[in-house]
């Protein structure tokens, strides 16, 4: 057991950092897929309808990506 947290961090760092990448990729394309300014709509004119519909795609990306990495 001896020398295995180095790997296990980096290890931790690089899948964490695969999905992060891969949500914001994910939110993207969904803002690009979708009519109007995704990113617009819920920063600059607060509207939470907007903002739910991308929580719960987020929500079902990250699921997909953990599923992925497991």
């Amino acid at each position: 057991m001896t020398g295995t947290l180095g790997p296990a961090l980096l290890a931790g760092l690089a899948f964490g950092l695969a999905g992060i990448t891969l949500m914001v990729l994910g939110f993207k394309i969904f803002d690009w897929l979708t009519p109007g300014n995704m990113q617009k709509e819920i920063l600059e004119k607060g509207n939470i309808a907007a903002a739910i519909l991308a929580a719960g795609f987020l929500v079902a990306v990250a699921i997909i990506v953990a599923a992925a990495f497991s």
